[in-house]
């Protein structure tokens, strides 16, 4: 126990925490975006995973991986658009387009993989420093204890916090997020004042199918230097609870998501070490979900209970 807790306190811990943050701030981002439209989007993982895939083989095509970035949006993006047609022209219910959207990211990738490839299950034999997204060193910071664990990530370790920033001006100062917050808590309110309800679900859907793209190439693209089947590991989901327990708020998901990231590289960093039982510690970021969910639910029943109406008795 006394070798976990000095462990924590070190600077490469607090780095890994970071690293091991971006990827599921994306996600949790794009799921408040949806949340706020009144959708629930649960594709989140099965978005992660084929954006990771299809980031990491279009940079190796074109060997930037700029480009494979913007292709990972892009197929986010697009899966979104797909989930907003089955789900607002189909009528189809949007868990069960979220459900096939996993289930694609599970068993289609593969043999998406080897219809391109060849390949089966992982791309490790395509990666080459071109795909790889690059690192920023801080020449000021990357010289001062403990600040510099901000510097040495990757651009898109940056750019996740970054738009933590930039989703919450999209929300509350923008025309398009004030119609996505009316849609989700009214939408015949929102419809009676002239907004198209479906084109603001759909664009919801899109945008948050592309951060779940920015999350994806994380992924591929720098946290595991390519793809495999299974990488993704539950993080779109993970996710869902984090956007939960921030309430729907991009600062309050970006504070569940670094929960998350820290409980995660405990699990990395304590597997090695002796006495201590891998099996038990690959729980850990499952068992803070479940903890944090219940904490959530428990303060949310807390929170209704107070703002109650209380009936009127009957004469």
């Amino acid at each position: 126990m006394g070798q976990l807790f000095g462990m924590i306190f070190k600077e490469d811990f607090l780095f890994s925490v970071i690293r091991i943050t971006a990827p599921l701030l994306f996600a949790a981002l794009g799921s408040v975006i949806a949340e706020r439209s009144g959708e629930s989007n649960i594709g989140l993982e099965g978005m992660m995973s084929i954006s990771a895939l299809i980031g990491t083989l279009v940079s190796y095509w074109s060997q930037s991986w700029f480009v494979g970035v913007l292709a990972a949006i892009l197929a986010g993006a697009l899966l979104g658009l797909m989930m907003g047609f089955f789900h607002l022209k189909l009528k189809t219910d949007i868990i069960l387009c979220g459900i096939a959207v996993n289930m694609l990211g599970g068993g289609g990738t593969i043999l998406m993989l080897y219809m391109f490839t060849g390949m089966r299950g992982n791309t490790g034999s395509l990666v080459s420093p071109n795909i790889l997204i690059p690192t920023i060193r801080i020449p000021l910071i990357d010289s001062i204890p403990v600040l510099r664990v901000l510097s040495g990530h990757s651009v898109l370790t940056y750019l996740a916090f970054v738009f933590v920033f930039l989703t919450f001006v999209f929300l509350y100062k923008t025309a398009t997020g004030l119609n996505i917050r009316a849609v989700g808590e009214n939408a015949d309110a929102a419809s009676s004042v002239g907004v198209s309800v479906n084109r603001i679900k759909y664009t919801a859907l899109c945008i948050s199918g592309g951060l779940a793209g920015m999350g994806g190439a994380f992924m591929s693209m720098y946290y595991s230097q390519g793809w495999n089947s299974g990488m993704i590991s539950g993080r779109g989901f993970i996710a869902l609870a984090a956007e939960a327990m921030g309430r729907g708020e991009p600062v309050g998901a970006m504070w569940s998501s670094l929960l998350f990231g820290f409980a995660d590289a405990i699990k990395n960093k304590a597997t090695g070490l002796p006495g201590v039982s891998s099996y038990l510690i690959s729980t850990v970021p499952y068992l803070v979900t479940i903890a944090g969910l219940v904490i959530y639910a428990i303060s949310t029943m807390k929170r209704a209970k107070r703002h109650a109406v209380p009936k009127t008795e009957e004469s």
